[in-house]
């Protein structure tokens, strides 16, 4: 198990560093363990963006905190039209977290990370008392490399845009509900969770996106809100075409949930021209995480979003005042 002189700076530290960080993390520029590490970027741009990862439970049918925070960062990084590149990780342990544990989640940092063509470069460790840190706390940095040309931003939004979704929602959320509650479903209900990078920028090189967002804790409402207000435009949502999976969707019914609130950790919103939107489908379901998308909306002058109900009524999409979910990444 994890002590406290793990974290103290000692010999014991050295041996957790080398012995199961290092171990599974271990690249040209970790490898010296300096206090920086020093990389040669192709390009004068670059997207930055780092996150902490708290969720609770810490393992969850489709993934760990350790994809988690890997899928995280990265999946930031791309919805701003960049290439990860560089990742830095930062562990708070909690004293008697077992190491069989740690470094399920550190084998899930490296798997993630190499799916999608990034290192962790560099990180730190530190060790708090039993009882004062919920096992292991997790924060990651990105640094991530632009294209020329144009990058994805709510400004670009423009009337008669399209917008698509990559895959089910709500999937992280109710996983998480799931095992939270005990919940038993054949097959469980897995996260979404996933880098998702490559489909990105494979699916920049065939369309002209104008705005991208992950919908993560604020879910695909939160996103779509937050960029129609960005963009002062206004959004009408068929409600009939979100994607969703029918158990998710029975969580959310049982516990009155609005699944357009509800985290997706492996999903991407695209915003683009009309004409560009079956190539961009196309793209998309060549791959396992696009398997589902779908167009689900227009973009039309305003400052507005309305759904178009399954039942063929019209409301419009107001944010919640809080989370559903605590502790949900």
């Amino acid at each position: 198990v994890i002590r406290i002189i793990d974290g103290e700076g000692g010999r014991a530290t050295s041996r957790l560093i080398k012995e199961l960080f290092l171990k599974r993390l271990s690249n040209p520029l970790l490898k010296p363990l300096n206090d920086s590490a020093v990389a040669e970027l192709t390009s004068s741009r670059i997207a930055f963006t780092t996150d902490a990862f708290v969720v609770d439970p810490l393992e969850f049918p489709g993934g760990d905190i350790g994809k988690l925070s890997v899928c995280g960062t990265v999946n930031d990084l791309a919805a701003a039209g960049a290439k990860p590149v560089l990742l830095s990780a930062a562990f708070i342990l909690e004293e008697g977290l077992e190491l069989e544990r740690l470094e399920r989640f550190v084998e899930s940092m490296a798997e993630t990370a190499g799916e999608a063509n990034s290192i962790i470069a560099c990180g730190d460790t530190k060790v708090v008392p039993h009882g004062k840190g919920d096992g292991v706390y997790i924060t990651t940095t990105g640094v991530g490399v632009l294209p020329g040309g144009d990058i994805p931003e709510p400004k670009r939004i423009a009337t008669g845009d399209a917008i698509v979704i990559s895959g089910p929602i709500a999937q992280h959320a109710a996983a998480i509900i799931a095992i939270r509650e005990n919940l038993r479903a054949d097959p469980p209900i897995a996260s979404d969770c996933a880098p998702l990078s490559n489909m990105v920028l494979d699916a920049m090189a065939v369309s002209e996106i104008h705005a991208m967002r992950d919908p993560t804790r604020g879910g695909l409402g939160g996103v779509l809100i937050e960029l129609a207000r960005q963009s002062g435009k206004r959004f009408v949502i068929r409600e009939s075409e979100i994607p969703i999976n029918e158990a998710v969707e029975n969580i959310c019914e049982l516990y009155g949930y609005d699944p357009l609130f509800m985290a997706c950790e492996g999903r991407m919103v695209f915003i683009l021209p009309e004409t560009e939107v079956d190539s961009l489908l196309v793209s998309l379901r060549k791959y396992p995480y696009g398997k589902g998308a779908n167009r689900i909306a227009t973009v039309e002058e305003g400052s507005e979003i309305i759904i178009e109900t399954k039942s063929g009524g019209v409301r419009r999409l107001v944010p919640p005042e809080g989370a559903p979910l605590p502790r949900i990444c």
